[in-house]
């Protein structure tokens, strides 16, 4: 056979990477002294290994120490110890180690990536092309924010011990994305690696030692599950960051609930590769094989579901057929292999146990007539026709190397079958028409979006998920912010609500009975239970009842915000203008609103003054932040720019506090509003006629129905409500600590992201209580990466 018919035929020979490097490295290795703590080697304590194998084999590499809860309190004493001297050092300090470390990859890169591929199974071009470089530009691009933190950050400081771990599809890359920003915000860190994947973690310990990490700012300890819950519940770690799945994901939520350790997540995906009938087909396929099948499909963010428009499904659907024929399927190590084993057997069959399920639910599974190799955990590439949105290879995330096909008709049925799903980490968009690209891309609930092109990623570029995928960001500005805090102006302890009915005393006098109802979707509306709260003045006499809300009204109220599409639609000039005329209102009325403040609470007249007129200053603020909090474009080193749009969060539930009730729920409700989401409030259960009062307010300040709910009644029930509520996206609580641990414990349906004070109030009046600090928290940052040139 001839050169060209070679060409033809795409019949490559073998081309091996040499493997006797890295062979010697596992062979001078003590694998059962492979704790890395306070800068020394250690057995696991209680003298337990675990076995990693090659995936292309299943032969044995090593017997490794797997640390238990013991172990875990020696790393984080051994990170508590070295944490004020790490963090009192000058970002320049710290930006020189993390350089150190990032050259230090450069001189082994080869061996991290022969390692990668012989511990993971990935071909050995992503490992040398892919994960290893990006694991070094992480350092190297974090280093520059620690040098900068002060000026790019003020008044944060690093949050202190980390807890990390990590999985096993991209073990080097996840290490970097997770170990770099931590060591630039001045924190230690104790990281755990996946089972399956522990080499190149322990290499980088190596690392650390030679790049002159001082000893115990980085610990690594390798281990199962039993660390990882020690390391999520140790009272000594002050962040935990995950990746993995989000059934793990809740778990983690739901053990860290009440203990007011930072959390991120970045969990599993779903994510669409939507193609429109005006794409370039051949660069979508090649798209397309980027998205699915690059590491073996084993990727939280690949494209496992492809959307086709109907007129070019056909065409389409042969050409991938076409392509998938000429993937070859073969050793990691070998350079021209496209798709190597998975990483275990328990993978294999799981991928294998869900292609059968949904064949039996009406898919119709099509593989390249190819020969496997005879040993180790390989699976042919799979696609998918014939899926309903139903079915569980559409809905559920495979992790391999399996594509689930959907047609559509028009651009909204696109955007609908895109986001029907409980994830939301990524999404891929090819069309020759920009301005169709990015009018769709704002429209998915992806926190990633790729427009002609996948897999794209950067340091400077944050990545993270909405809805399931998880909350928080890794790189870039916004990945800073994880690994980083700001001291709040905490106010007291808030105690628990009593349950039982206090006796008020009837107010003197004889007036026109007023009814507080409950205001929801532009309406005041008589509370669905019918049942009344009493409302007292500071010398205990009645002042007014108000409705006593329940499970129903929170219902009816998220229902409303769900279908305000005006506000978040509404641009920001336009929100800030609506904010403005609140302000303008409420001013007109701040007498009113000083002798309600005096009646309820007994606070002096002057400042009740001077909470309504903070009260009116704080509206003003957002109303002028509304259009000028605005995301960047980021320049990656490719050819491409990204945009880091801020998107509001969705339905936000707030519960305000009893503590400065006025200005306390107005500087809650308004940076959620000035950033376009909707809200269902609860005020102040103490004194809920000052909300009340705002309905007038709120109706002729031309706020669009279900914009802002209020719900009154008791704040502990009505909290627990919105947190188990799946069609909140975000909840804000400043009430008791019992409750907010309560509502984070129970907002895992969902993951929808939980701030509360943990039990304290706030200075709701001091500077600290304002500003880009709440208005982080009312967005979401959705990273779209717009590719440019030939």
């Amino acid at each position: 056979m001839n050169i060209l018919e070679r060409y033809h035929a795409m019949e490559y020979g073998p081309a091996p990477e040499a493997r006797n490097e890295a062979d010697a490295w596992l062979a001078t290795r003590d694998f059962g002294k492979a704790l890395f703590i306070g800068g020394d080697w250690r057995a696991a304590s209680g003298g337990r290994t675990f076995d990693t194998s090659e995936p292309s084999s299943g032969k044995l590499l090593a017997k490794v120490s797997d640390a238990n809860a013991t172990d875990i309190d020696a790393a984080v004493a051994a990170a508590t110890k070295a944490l004020p001297k790490w963090s009192a050092s000058s970002g320049y300090q710290r930006a020189k180690v993390l350089y150190a470390i990032g050259r230090a990859m450069q001189r082994h890169q080869r061996l991290f990536a022969v390692l990668e591929t012989i511990d993971n199974g990935k071909p050995i071009r992503e490992s040398r092309d892919i994960d290893v470089p990006l694991a070094i530009r992480h350092f190297m691009h974090h280093a520059g924010w620690a040098q900068a933190l002060d000026r790019d950050f003020p008044g944060q400081k690093g949050v202190g011990v980390v807890g990390q771990i990590i999985p096993w599809n991209f073990p080097l890359l996840m290490l970097a994305w997770k170990i770099a920003p931590a060591l630039a915000a001045g924190c230690t860190v104790v990281l755990k690696p996946a089972e399956f994947t522990p080499l190149t973690a322990i290499l980088f310990a190596e690392i650390c030692e030679r790049a002159g990490v001082p000893k115990g700012v980085v610990n690594i300890v390798q281990g199962g599950p039993e660390a990882g819950a020690a390391i999520v519940n140790h009272p000594g770690i002050q962040k935990i960051a995950f990746t993995g799945s989000s059934e793990v994901g809740k778990i983690i939520r739901k053990a860290t609930a009440g203990s007011g350790k930072k959390l991120s997540l970045e969990l599993g995906g779903k994510s669409a590769f939507i193609v429109f009938e005006d794409a370039d087909l051949d660069s979508a396929v090649e798209g397309l094989v980027d998205g699915i099948w690059f590491n073996q499909g084993q990727v939280c963010c690949a494209g496992s579901r492809l959307l086709v428009q109907e007129g070019i499904a056909d065409a389409l659907i042969a050409k991938v057929k076409t392509r998938m024929s000429r993937l070859r399927v073969g050793s990691p190590l070998d350079k021209n292999t496209d798709i190597g084993p998975l990483v275990d057997l328990t993978q294999l069959d799981r991928v294998k146990g869900l292609i059968a399920e949904g064949a039996r639910q009406g898919a119709i599974c099509w593989q390249p007539d190819a020969a496997l190799p005879s040993t180790g955990y390989y699976h042919l590439p799979t696609l998918a026709t014939g899926v309903s949105p139903a079915n569980i290879l559409a809905q559920e995330e495979v992790f391999g190397p399996v594509l689930a096909t959907m047609t559509f008709r028009n651009t909204e049925e696109a955007i609908e079958l895109a986001n029907n799903t409980r994830y939301g980490l990524a999404a891929s968009v090819w069309s020759e028409n920009v301005n169709l690209a990015l009018h769709v891309a704002p429209q998915l609930k992806a926190g990633v979006v790729w427009v002609n092109g996948t897999n794209m990623f950067d340091a400077a570029c944050g990545f993270g998920g909405y809805r399931e995928s998880g909350f928080g960001r890794e790189g870039g500005r916004e990945g800073m912010f994880e690994y980083l805090a700001a001291k709040l102006p905490l106010g007291p302890v808030i105690k628990p609500a009593t349950s039982s009915v206090q006796p008020v005393e009837q107010a003197d006098g004889v007036g026109i009975d007023r009814t507080a109802k409950l205001f929801i979707g532009g309406k005041q509306v008589r509370p669905d239970g019918n049942y009344s709260l009493a409302i007292a003045t500071a010398k205990g006499k009645l002042a007014g009842e108000v409705g006593l809300g329940n499970r129903k009204d929170i219902r009816d109220a998220v229902s409303a915000a769900r279908a305000c599409k005006a506000w978040p639609e509404a641009t920001a000039y336009n929100r800030s203008q609506v904010l403005y005329y609140l302000a303008e209102n409420l001013s007109g009325r701040a007498d009113e609103f000083a002798a309600r403040l005096v009646q309820l609470t007994g606070v002096p007249a002057k400042a009740a003054r001077e909470e309504v007129d903070q009260s009116i200053e704080r509206l003003f603020l957002y109303a002028g932040l509304a259009d000028k909090f605005e995301g960047r474009v980021h320049q990656p080193p490719a050819r491409a720019v990204t945009l880091a749009l801020h998107e509001p969060v969705g339905v936000l539930g707030i519960v305000a506090p009893d503590d400065q009730p006025l200005l306390g729920f107005i500087s809650l409700i308004a940076p959620a509003l000035a950033m376009g989401n909707t809200v269902v409030a609860v005020p102040s259960e103490r004194y809920p006629l000052l909300a009340t009062d705002l309905y007038q307010v709120i109706e002729y300040s031309d706020v669009p129905s279900g914009a802002i709910n209020i719900v009154t009644g008791r704040s502990a029930e009505l909290a627990g409500v919105l947190a188990r509520h799946d069609d909140v996206d975000g909840l804000w609580l400043f009430t008791d600590a019992d409750t907010c641990a309560k509502a984070e414990a129970e907002s895992i349906g969902n993951l929808k992201r939980v701030w509360s004070g943990g039990g304290r109030s706030l200075d709701w009046g001091s500077e600290e209580a304002a500003g880009d600090g709440f208005l982080r928290r009312a967005i979401e940052v959705k990273n779209v990466w717009v590719p440019y040139g030939d």
